[in-house]
């Protein structure tokens, strides 16, 4: 038997997930690695090498890191719910003319669930991730708090998961710093891991061209969204456009117009295929609407107005607000300074302090 019973531990094949089931296997833990394949990049028609932590080298690596330590690992599968999930989520957003969020919601809407499900089954109490963020119980919830490395905090992409699910989590990295994580790699022999790139990409989109995978996503789909206008904030028209579905709220390359001066893309109106262009100062707002809460720290804000600090992007820094829940299911969120490039479609996570108070998706951005 195992000091601390059998715990499932989800393992990309990288150094973070590694060494958490390294640090759980060590205090004893009866550990049990699972490694999620969500998607065959061949079959999404890009160019590039499939890389990141649905590779087969991936799994190889994750499964390495069981052998050595002598306990048993697993791949699972989850690639139809992922895709009827998650990728038809994230082309149904373009099409409506928002920029989706495939990371957060595949975090807490398929990892968290499939994983959950599948511990049952191995008779593991709780689930452990290499995720850089804390977790406690405060007056009866769960809370999910930022991470010890402020620079690699993971708490923003954690917003979703339900407190049922936070019960059963546990994040052993969180009082840990990227730093420290290397060097217990190095002191373990684990020298593949310290040396091994990090991916950033969407796993699905591994050449970053987003465009291209809608494309081939979408049958006909470029055919039927070319020639729109670019529309400045005047209400003139200065050009035509690839299709509404290629462009995003603050975007300035790309944009293949010229008009002498840098122009972004402030607005996106999907009804008469237009991309609206102003200059810097019109991406700025400092109010947004976000819907499909999921609280943590609070059951709800109904009836209070909370000073919060409110992130709406994972590398942009958070920033004051009030945020006032208008619903059982919106919150407004006002500024106390404008903020650049509200992006429909993006996750806006509120915080007290270090800790989650809860998040949602951006609805819509505007000036109160």
């Amino acid at each position: 038997m195992s000091k601390h019973g059998r715990i499932l531990v989800a393992m990309s094949g990288g150094i973070d997930s590694s060494l958490a089931a390294v640090m759980l296997h060590e205090e004893g833990y009866e550990v049990i690695g699972m490694t999620m394949k969500t998607w065959d990049y061949a079959a999404s028609g890009g160019s590039k090498k499939e890389t990141g932590c649905c590779s087969l080298d991936s799994i190889n690596d994750a499964r390495n890191i069981a052998v050595n330590l002598g306990f048993p690992h697993y791949i699972l599968d989850i690639r139809e719910e992922f895709g009827d999930y998650v990728i038809d989520h994230f082309t149904g957003e373009y099409l409506e003319g928002r920029t989706p969020n495939p990371c957060v919601l595949c975090n807490t809407h398929v990892k968290w669930d499939a994983l959950l499900r599948r511990a049952n089954n191995l008779g593991c109490e709780h689930l452990a991730t290499g995720h850089y963020a804390n977790i406690r119980q405060e007056n009866g919830r769960h809370v999910i708090s930022k991470g010890k490395d402020v620079l690699k905090d993971q708490s923003y992409v954690l917003w979703g998961i339900s407190q049922e699910s936070l019960s059963r989590t546990q994040l052993p990295l969180g009082q840990l710093t990227k730093k420290e994580i290397r060097e217990m790699a190095v002191e373990r022999g684990f020298y593949d891991l310290v040396n091994k790139s990090e991916s950033y990409e969407i796993c699905f989109v591994p050449d970053n061209d987003y465009r291209g995978f809608l494309k081939r996503r979408v049958d006909g789909l470029e055919e039927r969204v070319k020639g729109g206008d670019f529309v400045l904030q005047s209400g003139e028209k200065v050009g035509k456009h690839e299709g509404y579905p290629f462009y995003t709220v603050g975007q300035r390359k790309g944009l293949g117009i010229a008009l002498g001066y840098p122009v972004y893309v402030t607005e996106i109106r999907k009804d008469t295929n237009e991309v609206i262009l102003g200059v810097e100062k019109h991406l700025f707002k400092n109010a947004m609407h976000v819907g499909k809460l999921n609280m943590q720290k609070y059951p709800d804000l109904l009836g209070q107005e909370k000073e919060t600090f409110t992130k709406i992007r994972y590398k942009t820094p958070s920033a004051p607000a009030i945020a006032s829940q208008i619903g059982p299911d919106k919150m407004e969120v006002i500024f106390k300074e404008p903020i650049s490039a509200i992006a429909p479609g993006q996750a806006a996570v509120f915080y007290e302090g270090d800790d989650v108070i809860g998040g949602g998706w951006i609805l819509k951005s505007f000036n109160a």
